[in-house]
């Protein structure tokens, strides 16, 4: 994760030339971000992540050779980089397996450029959930449409109030939002997140949403109490 005082440091990956020539002007043009490196397919992805360690990677899903989805899951197992998926919302169980991987959020392609900006810096800063309400919306979807489920024994090691912090994360509330719902400060939401992401293995928030819903802790539109 880049320091505040630092630029972040972005790998883009497409195998368009167009499309990865227009995320670089648009990102280069902001005083605190660095285009670092491109790359044309996810062989690419995996050595220039490694090779530069950017803190952000913009992956795109669909490219000849190694996709989005398998790269993500080589760079987010052998660095500390995190990965911004490019996506449409037809490609619903790519988006699933992408999250999975251990990608920390996604971005629909046709985005404005101050999005993608804002989605960098976001991602860059470690929260992991942009445009909150409409990501878990389509975790939830994409979770009713898997044929597998988690057991929920899986959160049996939660605390009553990090189980209830985790139902919140699933709800897409920010740390200020839980904070108000459960009647606690910030700072305890902060370290309820921390610790529960620990306890459950998890690399970030996105993760422990798509878990939430994988153990039926929370349905689409529901939380089970």
């Amino acid at each position: 994760m880049a320091e505040p005082s630092e630029a972040v440091r972005v790998l883009v990956v497409d195998d368009q030339a167009l499309v990865r020539a227009g995320f670089t002007v648009i990102l280069n043009a902001q005083p605190d971000i660095e285009v670092v490196g491109e790359a044309a397919d996810g062989e690419q992805a995996i050595e220039a992540a490694v090779a530069l360690r950017p803190d952000v990677v913009l992956m795109d899903i669909r490219m000849p050779g190694m996709d989005g989805i398998a790269a993500t899951a080589h760079i987010c197992g052998q660095t500390r980089c995190r990965v911004l998926i490019l996506t449409t919302f037809d490609l619903d169980e790519y988006v699933y397996d992408a999250l999975r991987a251990g990608a920390s959020g996604f971005l629909l392609k046709n985005m404005r450029g101050q999005e993608l900006v804002e989605a960098v810096r976001v991602v860059a800063a470690g929260e992991a959930l942009l445009a909150p309400t409409v990501t878990s919306r389509l975790i939830a979807h994409i979770v009713g449409r898997a044929r597998t489920s988690v057991p929920s024994q899986r959160l049996a090691g939660l605390s009553r109030r990090e189980t209830d912090t985790l139902r919140q994360l699933a709800r897409g509330l920010s740390n200020a939002e839980i904070a108000a719902e459960l009647f606690v400060t910030e700072h305890t939401v902060k370290t309820h997140v921390s610790s529960l992401l620990s306890k459950l293995g998890l690399r970030d928030r996105v993760q422990a949403v798509v878990l939430a819903y994988e153990t039926g802790l929370v349905v689409a539109g529901h939380s089970q109490e």
